[in-house]
């Protein structure tokens, strides 16, 4: 399958439906309406959908925070916190992941984040995978993060110094 019309554009309300149906097939962590649309009150400009002949293949959402920097000692930071990330499996492992978060991270630096952290299930190779490809890196482990006793790695990576 090519993905030679991919587009990679701001989520709207409109695409509410279409994300949380997305989120429900590929993720065992689901949220409510309401969590999505607050994440794009909160960081519009890093909610970004994969669309593809009117399709939505794939989204990633982010959030700000400011805390304690993983980087810096005893440093307040803004940060970027990315919630989550999906795509449809039939497209998995066509670059769709990696465009989407490379796109949000360059939208994070924008807005002046000093750094971008995620949570990614220790199991998730192929994700751990692009996230280091792209240039995040390992930061702890998580003991029983998930709903399912599952551990997570945070992982980050420094956008500005």
């Amino acid at each position: 399958m090519s993905t030679k019309n991919l587009i990679l554009r701001k989520f709207s309300a409109e695409d509410l439906d279409d994300v949380i149906r997305l989120n429900r097939e590929c993720l065992p962590e689901n949220y409510t309406p309401l969590f999505f649309l607050d994440i794009r009150k909160n960081c519009p400009d890093s909610f970004l959908v994969a669309q593809m002949n009117g399709d939505i293949l794939g989204y990633i959402m982010c959030r700000l925070e400011n805390g304690f920097s993983d980087f810096r000692k005893f440093r307040v930071v803004k940060k970027g916190h990315i919630v989550s990330v999906a795509v449809k499996k039939e497209y998995r492992n066509k670059g769709i992941g990696g465009k989407l978060l490379i796109e949000a991270v360059n939208a994070l630096k924008k807005q002046k984040v000093s750094e971008c952290f995620m949570e990614v299930r220790t199991t998730n190779h192929n994700a751990i995978n692009l996230y280091k490809k792209i240039g995040f890196e390992s930061i702890r482990r998580i003991k029983a993060y998930y709903q399912d006793g599952a551990d997570a790695l945070v992982m980050g990576i420094k956008l500005i110094n």
